[in-house]
């Protein structure tokens, strides 16, 4: 049986070796794109307006049988 050029591996990399290359490919691309990004600070400071009202209403109910029951027993609380 004959080898064509399309079946043989011309190189002669293995799947590792072939992957180790795409992976450096990868980085070094992923390297030069780094570069592109530029970080600066602000002019002015960052500010934070916090403005908060809290505020908080306890309203406490009793049925007509517990407000006189209390009547009855003002000794007890």
């Amino acid at each position: 049986m004959t080898e064509t050029g399309l079946t043989k591996d011309r190189l002669g990399l293995t799947n590792h070796a072939m992957r180790l290359l795409l992976l450096i490919g990868a980085l070094s691309a992923t390297c030069l794109a780094g570069g592109c990004v530029n970080v600066s600070a602000p002019d002015k400071p960052i500010e934070i307006n916090l403005n908060i009202n809290v505020t908080q209403q306890v309203v406490v109910k009793l049925d007509a049988s517990a407000k006189q029951l209390i009547d009855q027993n003002p000794g007890v609380f």
